[in-house]
């Protein structure tokens, strides 16, 4: 045996040359002793060696793990992605669940709104009324060249984009961040969402709600919808809502006719239309207003809706400077009683059109007033009164009333009225369709031609016979009238008991004819003729010519002579249906009626009838111009035309008018006193320093001032000359002397002459007593 020492075995940490069966045993004997020597070191280990231990591994490693001072408090990539995704899915879900929540609220009951439009007959702005100055149109109605001056500013992307724009709302929610004001960043489709569905307030609540519903705005209507419920909804200043009315307030145009160049300014008025609204008086507002309109222009072209030539075309036009504006006129002068006769019209015609549907608006009406003619009618009454009338020194003239109204004949159109002082001036009763004035001797006419188209009972149980104008009746003042059965008609008044007919002169005219008891307004022989014809017949004459009967006085002596209280507008009708040879036109005042761009059916001209044979009508006529040639009416020979008309003055004064026509135009005035605070007539005694006034005096003087202003230019139109009626019945007791055959005329002009050479009885300074009934 060897002297060497054993060596001890060696540990291997990995495999050696040694053989396998040695190495493996030892691995093994490591590996059976490896956990009791870790429990024993474990157990030796001090408490901060057992604290480093592994932990269990977090689900957000945030501070992180392994990292020491500022760096355990950096999120890493992975975080700030994840964060990131988080808050994009959060968002997204929220917002989706609002967009699938939210839903398109009703439109604002103050978009609903619109004002009604009355037109002139030349289809100009006569008025407006309503709380919202708005008339909602068609896209169609809007020229294409001004659709696209609101687009190419607005939103060139409109028919592209889908309802939103990303830019403008990041814009807008910088500008918000920055502290300054909320900006809109809108495009037209939010612009018509704001204006229509939601409220003006600048919080960013709206804005979130004016996104989601333009959102579903944009997917639901069409460009076309938006961009039309976008025009009508802006607001352009001068109290303009929508564009029909910018229309109007700044061109006085209807939408239809403006172009691009006007367009361009009111595209411009919708960003400031507080300071764009004085662009015709304000230096600051113009030039500023000039600066956005040569914009617009500029965008036309950039966006090729606009050539270069024709760019420069408006430039060499220059700015299209709006019209003048006065904020606040209202209903001055005669426009509320064109406006009041306008809407009766229409409510009388349309029952579906009520009070509360006119208050919404909507309402297109277009009238048969014409502007040049209204305006020549209160410049006559204006002037008359500064001549005769002195209020500030004669109490008795404070009072008076004028009422009037011009008619088309051929037509019935109402062409003209004056109604008063006007609504500005506190006076809102429409003299012109007042039913409470007595007409006087302005019915004499009716009842002339009730007679020549019935014939009159002159004598009792024996047929109706032939009147004409030249038949005579007895012309004295005072005489007792009998009706048709041969009675005297009676009169409690009367001591007597019976009715003593009075004139307003007590001159003695004896036997004379019709023509002349009407050229010198004579009421004798028309109250006795009246009895002979009859009170229903008259009655229908007097309704086929156009008057009421509800304005037509009851049975009496005095009907025949003017008790009855038809309209200053009817009784122009009337005398209209004269100057027509017997067709009757119905007086109206509107010609077409629509409703949100709908026509209302029921507003066709009303169709002219056949009032009174033409002969009858003619022969009227014919008498009715001896009244101005030689009668009570020859104040309206200043006309210079060929016309004919009738004077009427009621009982005591309390009225006076003047009737008349030529073959285009026929005109009533009538003058009345009346105090406001005691609605009752007056005696118009003094007025005008008149110690009596009569119809051929100031009501004349309006008459002829007017007329000739409305009809400068027009031709003097004859009257047809009257075909013969055959022979006519004097009453009995005339003078043996034929009444077939009429007085002798004139060779020159055909009028015929007065049998009686005697003094216009009542004229001015007449002093003449008048007294009983009469209407002269």
């Amino acid at each position: 045996m060897s002297g060497h020492r054993r060596r001890p075995p060696q540990r291997f940490n990995s495999g050696t040359r040694g053989g396998g069966d040695r190495g493996t045993g030892r691995r093994a004997a490591r590996r059976d002793q490896a956990p009791r020597r870790d429990q024993a070191q474990r157990e030796e280990l001090p408490g901060r060696a057992r604290r480093r231990a592994p932990q269990q591994k977090r689900w957000i490693d945030y501070p992180r793990r392994g990292r020491t001072g500022p760096r355990r408090w950096l999120p890493s990539v992975l975080q700030l992605l994840s964060l990131f995704l988080c808050v994009l899915g959060g968002t997204a879900a929220v917002v989706g669940y609002a967009y699938a929540t939210v839903t398109i609220p009703d439109p604002n009951p103050t978009t609903l709104l619109q004002n009604n439009v009355y037109y002139w007959s030349d289809g100009t702005v006569l008025a407006t009324d309503g709380s919202v100055n708005r008339q909602n149109v068609t896209l169609a109605q809007v020229p294409e060249d001004v659709r696209w001056d609101f687009i190419a500013a607005e939103n060139s992307s409109f028919y592209t984009d889908p309802g939103i724009d990303p830019q403008g709302i990041a814009r807008a929610v910088l500008h918000m961040a920055e502290g300054d004001s909320v900006q809109s960043g809108s495009t037209i489709t939010q612009q018509f969402v704001k204006n229509t569905y939601l409220d003006q307030s600048q919080t960013l609540s709206r804005k979130f709600k004016e996104l989601l519903i333009s959102s579903k705005i944009g997917a639901s209507m069409s460009k076309e919808q938006i961009l039309q419920g976008y025009l009508n909804t802006c607001y352009f200043g001068r109290q303009a809502n929508g564009i029909q009315a910018a229309a109007r307030m700044y061109y006085n145009l209807p939408v239809e006719k403006l172009d691009a160049s006007q367009g361009a300014f009111l595209t411009a008025a919708v960003n400031e239309p507080s300071l764009f609204q004085y662009a015709d008086s304000d230096r600051t507002a113009r030039a500023k207003a000039e600066a956005r309109w040569s914009w617009v222009l500029d965008r036309m072209v950039q966006t090729g809706r606009l050539t270069s030539q024709q760019r420069a075309r408006y430039a060499a036009e220059g700015f299209p400077t709006p019209r003048k504006w006065a904020p606040g006129a209202g209903f001055t002068g005669q426009t509320g009683y064109l406006v009041q006769l306008a809407r009766s019209y229409v409510q009388a015609h349309d029952p579906a059109v009520t009070d509360n549907s006119l208050s919404r608006g909507g309402y297109q009406i277009h009238t048969t007033f014409d502007r040049k003619k209204t305006a020549e009618l209160s410049k006559a009454v204006a002037n008359v009164r500064k001549e005769r009338l002195d209020p500030a020194h004669r109490s008795v003239d404070r009072d008076v009333q004028v009422g009037a109204a011009s008619v088309d004949p051929g037509t019935g159109r109402i062409l003209a009225v004056y109604g008063g002082a006007g609504f500005d001036r506190a006076h809102y009763s429409d003299n012109a369709d007042t039913s409470g004035v007595p007409v006087g001797s302005t019915f004499k006419p009716i009842v002339l031609a009730s007679a020549l188209q019935h014939g009159a009972v002159l004598r009792p149980g024996k047929p109706a016979e032939s009147i004409t104008p030249a038949s005579k009746f007895n012309g004295d003042d005072g005489i007792k009238i009998k009706d048709q059965q041969g009675n005297y008609v009676t009169d409690d008044k009367d001591p007597t008991g019976l009715l003593h007919q009075r004139n307003d002169t007590t001159h003695r005219w004896g036997y004379i004819s019709l023509r002349t008891a009407m050229e010198q307004s004579v009421n004798t022989p028309y109250v006795q003729l009246g009895e002979d014809v009859g009170y229903d017949n008259v009655a229908k004459t007097a309704e086929a010519l156009g008057l009421r009967s509800g304005s037509l006085a009851d049975s009496s002596a005095g009907f025949y002579i003017g008790t009855s209280t038809p309209s200053a507008i009817r009784m122009a009708g009337a005398y209209a249906t004269f100057a027509a040879s017997g067709t009757q036109a119905t007086p109206y005042s509107v010609t077409k009626v629509t409703h949100d761009g709908t026509a209302l059916p029921g507003f066709t001209a009303p169709v002219p009838v056949r009032a009174l044979p033409s002969a009858v009508a003619d022969h009227v006529t014919d008498v009715l111009r001896g009244v101005i040639a030689r009668g009570t009416g020859t104040k309206a020979q200043a006309l210079g035309r060929t016309a004919a008309g009738k004077t009427g003055t009621t009982d005591d004064f309390r009225s006076a008018w003047f009737v008349g026509y030529t073959r285009q135009l026929a005109t009533s005035v009538v003058l009345f006193r009346e105090d406001p605070k005691h609605p009752e007539l007056q005696s118009l005694v003094g007025v005008g320093g008149l110690q009596k006034v009569f119809g051929g005096d100031i009501p004349t003087e309006i008459w002829t001032q007017y007329m000739r202003g409305a009809l400068t230019g027009l031709p003097d139109v004859p009257f047809p000359k009257p075909t013969p009626l055959g022979h006519g019945a004097d009453e009995p007791g005339a003078s043996p002397s034929p009444s077939a055959h009429p007085d002798k005329r004139d060779g020159k002009d055909g009028r015929k002459t007065s049998p009686t050479a005697a003094p216009t009885p009542g004229g001015p300074g007449s002093g003449h007593k008048c007294h009983g009934p009469r209407c002269r």
